[in-house]
């Protein structure tokens, strides 16, 4: 049996997911990307994403946390912190913060993955969901949903080529007016 692999992202109404389209979030917001982390043992980023990531989200050398973060924010930033990551990268020459790199053929490298014991693999970024999904790779997939049109920017899961059927099996709303649409495919 295979640890499944699920993506989830931050998406506007008109398909935008760049990072800083949608609404700022709040403890609310922060929670429940919290506990979407806690779903899995592994994270699996492309360069972009994980140098993002890496950037906001990794403990401090001196060990204390950024005065501009919040409760909800550290709460995010030690759950994330210590977790292993996986980088795929062809530009990229070494990788730290509890992180491997993997080169060459992703899909490949991304059922072995999927094939090693865990409780799952948590998925972000643009480029390299598109490709994983183009590929029948992803296991689910949880859409945040803001209440915006951006106009511009990185479009979700843009060069999916193949039609996807997925099926609706939870949604709720944010007091934002974002709303969580996780779907799996049929």
């Amino acid at each position: 049996m295979t640890q499944p692999l699920r993506y989830a992202i931050n998406v506007t109404l008109d398909g935008c997911v760049h990072h800083e389209a949608g609404l700022p979030p709040d403890a609310e917001f922060m929670a429940f990307w919290t506990d979407e982390l806690r779903r899995s043992d592994t994270l699996l980023y492309g360069r972009v994403t994980y140098e993002l990531m890496e950037g906001a989200w990794r403990r401090p050398e001196l060990g204390e946390w950024p005065d501009w973060m919040d409760a909800s924010e550290v709460a995010f930033s030690e759950v994330m912190d210590p977790m292993r990551k996986v980088v795929a990268s062809g530009t990229l020459d070494a990788v730290d913060w509890n992180a491997e790199l993997v080169r060459g053929d992703i899909v490949e490298a991304v059922r072995r993955l999927k094939e090693r014991p865990g409780r799952g693999i948590s998925l972000g970024g643009v480029k390299l969901p598109a490709t994983l999904a183009a590929h029948g790779l992803i296991d689910e997939f949880t859409f945040v949903v803001h209440p915006v049109i951006a106009g511009r920017g990185p479009r979700l899961l843009e060069g999916v080529r193949d039609q996807m059927k997925l099926e609706l099996v939870d949604r709720w709303e944010f007091r934002s007016g974002a709303s969580v649409q996780r779907y799996r495919p049929v």
